[in-house]
């Protein structure tokens, strides 16, 4: 069975982190992603480390079932092809500086022109408008102006870095989620239309009612190691031999009673200082030591049967290894293989979008650069070998 967005064709003229990951969930998807490169070099993602039988392992985590398709966007037959290509495709997506496409005449007023049916996906650092348009910007840039930054870590300490690229992962799923919902957009109104992603934007969006809180009461949100802003016992605990994390539910189903009876501490479940999880948390400063030493008597293996059997939730924190080791994880096949044919099968993180009837798939590898470039023009274009010659040797492709 074909995958949901079967028939939908994409443009992929991105690089790096966030635009890949994008086209690469839409990949998944079933779409069909013409990964568009340019000559000798493609995607600079090719360029890093580490290797693993001469494969980027990098480039792969984004671009697998991918088409690689050179094209020299410089040269005005790259512009033409690419043209052509657009009048097939349903989604051109790009991460450039604002301005770069429209430098090079391929901006959405000019394709728009060829395809009226065509979106036009661009993601940014800081967006197409503002004061900041124009300026380049990485993952740690954005996470650190967006705020996020200064919410990790230990209280007291210097600033940290979560440890995934959230700046650029969190703009691919928004910028994903937005061609969903422009591509449904066109069944009823039959045209295209230009997405606009910020990454700085989607950074915002995506820190959870800190900026409500900050805005509603002006408290400005700290880091609090790995507890909870509002709820108390919500965080990771050393124990006897490792870590746990534990995440008590509050309100009416209030399992705070519970929670103290097991870690054998009667004697607070009626202290009218940690009668809710908001007063729990104003008054962390006294209960944590509390809670941090009837933690460590007993593993983290003891605490999970203990607080599993009531409910409680709980887990253990892995390392990727253990992680990736979980049964769960692989009941749920998210650790498949896919092949490379030049250089065997790998392992690599499956798709966690789970259809019924129109399942994803992830059955290949990342794609050698220029690998479909001939396929795609002779299938797409319906270009002769000849014609395709030419190019190559006018340095088109």
């Amino acid at each position: 069975m074909a995958g949901p967005l079967n028939g939908v064709r994409i443009l992929d003229l991105t690089w790096v982190l966030s635009g890949p990951f994008a086209t690469m969930v839409l990949s998944d998807l079933g779409a069909e992603v013409i990964k568009i490169e340019r000559p000798k070099v493609g995607d600079i993602a090719r360029g890093n480390g580490p290797y693993v039988n001469g494969v980027s392992t990098y480039f792969l985590s984004l671009n697998r079932g991918k088409k690689s398709v050179v094209l020299n966007l410089a040269s005005q037959q790259g512009k033409d092809i690419f043209l052509k290509l657009v009048r097939h495709a349903d989604v051109v997506v790009e991460n450039f500086v604002p301005g770069t496409m429209k430098k090079l005449g391929l901006d959405y007023e000019t394709l728009k022109e060829h395809n009226p049916r065509l979106i036009y996906a661009a993601c940014s650092g800081f967006g197409q408008t503002g004061p900041y348009a124009t300026k380049p910007a990485l993952d740690i840039i954005i996470q650190s102006m967006g705020g996020i930054v200064s919410t990790t870590g230990e209280p007291g300490r210097p600033p940290v870095k979560p440890g995934v690229s959230l700046g650029d992962i969190t703009a691919g799923l928004f910028l994903s989620i937005s061609i969903l919902a422009a591509l449904q957009e066109r069944h009823s109104s039959g045209q295209g239309q230009m997405i606009d992603i910020s990454m700085l934007d989607c950074q915002l969006a995506l820190m959870e009612n800190a900026f409500v809180r900050y805005l509603a009461t002006g408290e400005i949100p700290r880091p609090l190691g790995t507890r909870h802003p509002v709820s108390t016992p919500f965080q990771i605990f050393p124990t006897k031999d490792s870590y746990i994390a534990v995440a008590t539910m509050g309100g009416a189903q209030d399992q705070w009673p519970v929670f103290c009876s097991l870690i054998g501490r009667l004697d607070i479940i009626d202290d009218d200082r940690f009668q809710t999880g908001w007063l729990r948390t104003q008054n962390y400063a006294m209960l944590e030591p509390i809670l941090n030493d009837a933690m460590k008597t007993r593993t983290t293996g003891e605490w999970l049967a203990e607080f599993e059997a009531v409910s409680i939730p709980c887990g253990p924190v892995n390392s990727v290894a253990q992680a990736a080791a979980d049964p769960q994880v692989a009941a749920r096949d998210m650790i498949i293989n896919v092949h490379h044919h030049k250089s065997g099968d790998f392992r690599v993180v499956n798709t966690p979008v789970k259809l019924s009837r129109t399942p994803c798939k992830v059955e290949d590898g990342a794609p050698e650069l220029g690998e479909h470039t001939g396929r795609v023009l002779k299938e797409v274009l319906g270009l002769s070998e000849q014609e395709i010659t030419q190019l190559r040797q006018k340095g088109a492709i």
